[in-house]
């Protein structure tokens, strides 16, 4: 890292919303810190994490059958605010439903993953314009990339939410036995067959890129056989943004 740059300001991560979510950012802010020239322990930014794994499932809250987010998401986001965090991350893609409704009770910002997603997706590859994305179906219900995709012109596809590919994909995610959020560090071959059966299916739809959408999916994307698409995993994009704003590469977005 080149001598002279310091912090510039402290994430605060809102983890345990998935078992590994937070810790595969963790890993990859300490990668992409590494592949910009960090060669010691004080070359890497601090960093405040709190793995609140009694969130309620986002899914299961936006579809209301479980009790709104919100209250938990706000209070563990003030306890980082006061931990000295001057911005906030949060692993999970589906918890972006409650955005809304927690930002303004927070004086510091929440980093809109979405946004950023599209962001970049606008400024590296201009000349796409039909995105795949594969998401819980809380986050496909919510529209949560459509919308920021979509505002800067870009066409989303995705499986219809009462199809069996979309209930494949939960499967993947959620099933008790072999789901991703359910093996621990273990991977097994199941979720892999099915999620590369969804990718399949976005290209024959005419996607030219897929969004990772669920950490769970981010967890074994490399591991997919993407074919022609160019995989684009928000967690890759979340970690390099939070490295600019911890080192002041970026301004801080403002709270209003």
């Amino acid at each position: 890292m080149k001598q002279g740059i310091r912090q510039q300001a402290i994430p605060g991560i809102i983890g345990g919303v998935g078992p590994l979510a937070h810790i595969e950012f963790e890993r990859r802010l300490i990668a992409f810190n590494a592949e910009r020239g960090a060669v010691s322990d004080r070359d890497y930014p601090v960093w405040i994490l709190i793995n609140a794994t009694d969130i309620p499932d986002r899914t299961q809250s936006l579809l209301g059958k479980l009790p709104d987010c919100t209250p938990w998401l706000v209070k563990y986001g003030k306890m980082l605010q006061m931990a000295g965090a001057n911005f906030l991350v949060i692993t999970c893609n589906t918890a972006h439903g409650f955005y809304e409704k927690v930002q303004p009770q927070l004086d510091i910002p929440w980093i809109h993953l979405m946004n950023a997603t599209a962001a970049f997706i606008k400024s590296r590859y201009p000349g796409s314009h039909l995105v795949g994305v594969l998401a819980t179906t809380g986050t496909l219900q919510a529209k949560l990339y459509h919308n920021s995709l979509s505002a800067l012109g870009l066409n989303v596809i995705a499986p219809p939410l009462d199809s069996q590919l979309q209930q494949d994909v939960m499967n993947a995610i959620y099933n008790p036995v072999w789901g991703i959020k359910a093996t621990g560090i273990e991977i097994l071959p199941e979720p892999i067959s099915i999620l590369d059966n969804a990718m399949t299916w976005l290209e024959e739809q005419g996607a030219e890129l897929v969004i990772a959408g669920c950490t769970e999916i981010s967890v074994v994307l490399k591991k997919l056989k993407c074919n022609a698409l160019i995989d684009i995993d928000p967690l890759d994009i979340l970690a390099n943004l939070t490295l600019d704003l911890a080192f002041g590469h970026q301004d801080i977005p403002i709270v209003i």
